[in-house]
């Protein structure tokens, strides 16, 4: 069941619906404005639009960066566990 939330980003105040506990939702609204905190203070004068779009855009890259080491984790785990149920077979 989603909760309503109140949040507020760089100084926006919004609500949201989430199936997230609170505490979820507030370690998601803290990562999100560090992450625009840290865009806005790298650039001169930005606009809160363009600084919503580059903090997205960091938060996009480090995701898809972290997706890509999860699958390769993944893969070298499902190769690993083949290898062992080799062996187990091959030792029967």
């Amino acid at each position: 069941m989603k909760n309503s939330h109140k949040i507020t980003i760089l100084g926006q105040e919004l609500s949201v619906l989430s199936d997230s506990e609170d505490e979820q939702v507030a370690n998601v609204v803290q990562f999100v404005n560090e992450k625009m905190e840290e865009v806005l203070h790298s650039g001169n004068g930005l606009k809160t639009l363009n600084v919503a779009i580059l903090a997205a855009l960091n938060i996009s890259e480090e995701f898809l960066k972290l997706k890509g080491i999860n699958r390769d984790l993944c893969d070298q785990l499902e190769s690993r566990a083949e290898k062992l149920i080799q062996l187990i077979e091959d030792a029967n």
